[in-house]
């Protein structure tokens, strides 16, 4: 299944800030007025997040970018690095 940046973008963002702070709000708000099974809620939709997260990875991991779909050109790491940062020694 092909899925476009867009899709994955979001879908990344509903993983790592959405059901975080779903969980945590749900969690919360069941403790303050005693909801009737806010634990299970919260351990539910936290474990979505980590299948959502989990497959997101693995898709990340096999991601071959539309101009090499043959896989055969080797791309570097393109990491952006800082060489003009200087660090000082606070003694």
């Amino acid at each position: 299944m092909k899925m476009s940046n867009e899709t994955y973008d979001r879908l990344v963002w509903v993983a790592q800030i959405v059901l975080p702070a779903v969980v945590a709000f749900v969690a919360t708000i069941g403790k303050i007025w005693d909801l009737p099974y806010y634990v299970e809620i919260s351990a539910t939709i936290a474990a979505i997040d980590t299948l959502l997260g989990a497959c997101l990875k693995y898709s990340s991991s096999n991601y071959i970018p539309e101009d090499d779909e043959d896989g055969d050109e080797e791309y570097e790491d393109t990491d952006d690095v800082r060489d003009d940062i200087e660090v000082r020694d606070n003694e």
